[in-house]
């Protein structure tokens, strides 16, 4: 029996070689699909020059599966023990994921989320099972989990009231989505205000950076797609010149993100609060920026309905965007030159510049080398 279940005690959060399990790779492999789906429906709104009218909806989602998959790792980073049970109730959570991702495009079509209202459902039945059994193993810690678990289920109430209640894509729809994600929000606050839980910091850098690497696939996906330009009858140079340029602005994202090792420099709260919550835009313009990317190499090969100054406005708003999350969520926090803690918001600065001015895609990557550059320097 206790290889089937065993106490959910916090983990140490010293440990050494605390590493991603498998398991937790495979719940990534689910939030990949949703986070392509809503990148796709940003990218054909770029290309048909409906950006503005779908952006509230590409927020909205990608703030529902950051959501799911960050309230999953925070709590494994403090309480896995995969034992069967854990292991079972992961895989609720993910099949709860895969209900909602399964229909990510029909949502982002419609904002009706019928069957993805059931599939949170699921998610947060798994989640709320989880924060039980750590209440029942951990008593320093049982007031947060019984917080996360009665805060999870009133915020998860909120939510079919508001299905119910409300017009798809109306304004009562956004407003009140918008209340939903603020009471989400402060459950953590809320719970951890009892006593913070014992997550590891170097496992929780390690699982931020492989979602970063996901989001950075969308920047590879939009590549490929370029290079698909020049099979067939009548290839198209000037795509696969936008695909060359997006190669070395994807390089130098990476570079930068990754340059510093020690990228939550302390494990006290409000730090963590910061630099979790604040990865959201990091993420989120991340995949934006393979929207736009995809968007400029449909102008290229004539096969979109947007101007490339249109496109690029967008491509200046996710970099500038990209550059402001990095410094609050990492740069802000870290004892650097001051040449090397001002990298990031001038070059978000000068990002923005180019956008208005419509600049191409090949002058945001000679811009992508300067930053990285700039910023990854060795020390």
């Amino acid at each position: 029996m206790t290889a089937l279940i065993r106490p959910l005690r916090a983990r140490d959060p010293q440990e050494h070689h605390r590493v991603s399990t498998t398991l937790e790779l495979f719940f990534d492999l689910v939030t990949v699909i949703a986070i392509a789906a809503v990148t796709a429906g940003l990218h054909h709104a770029l290309s048909e020059g409906h950006a503005l009218e779908v952006l509230p909806r590409f927020l909205f989602l990608f703030l529902a599966i950051w959501w799911a998959w960050m309230n999953f790792t925070w709590f494994a980073s403090a309480f896995d023990n995969q034992d069967k049970v854990f292991k079972l109730l992961v895989m609720l959570i993910m099949g709860g994921q895969l209900l909602f991702a399964g229909g990510a495009v029909e949502i982002f079509q419609t904002l009706d989320f019928s069957y993805g209202l059931l599939g949170w459902i699921v998610m947060r039945l798994g989640m709320v099972c989880l924060w039980l059994r750590a209440a029942r193993a951990n008593p320093s810690h049982r007031t947060t989990a019984l917080r996360y678990a009665a805060g999870i289920t009133f915020a998860q109430a909120c939510w079919t009231l508001f299905y119910f209640a409300t017009e798809p894509a109306s304004t009562a729809f956004f407003i009140a989505g918008g209340l939903c994600f603020v009471v989400e929000w402060c459950v953590p606050p809320f719970a951890e205000s009892a006593n913070v839980t014992p997550f590891h910091r170097h496992h929780i850098i390690e699982r931020y950076g492989l979602l970063m690497i996901i989001s950075l696939g969308e920047l590879v996906l939009a590549i490929a797609h370029g290079y698909g330009f020049l099979y067939g009858g009548h290839p198209s140079w000037q795509a696969a010149v936008v695909s060359t340029a997006a190669l070395v602005i994807v390089f130098a994202i990476w570079e930068v993100y990754f340059c510093e090792v020690e990228h939550l420099p302390r494990s006290d709260f409000a730090t963590a609060f910061i630099w979790g919550y604040g990865h959201v835009f990091i993420f989120m313009s991340t995949a934006a920026l393979g929207a736009a990317i995809a968007a400029s190499i449909d102008v290229a090969a004539h096969q979109a309905h947007a101007s490339q100054a249109s496109v690029s406005a967008a491509l200046g708003l996710a970099f500038a965007v990209w550059a402001g999350a990095l410094w609050l969520a990492r740069d802000r926090a870290l004892t650097l030159p001051l040449g090397l803690k001002i990298a990031l918001p001038c070059m978000a600065s000068i990002y923005l510049i180019a956008g208005m001015l419509g600049a191409p895609v090949w002058v945001f990557a000679a811009l992508a080398v300067v930053m990285a550059i700039w910023r990854a320097q060795p020390r």
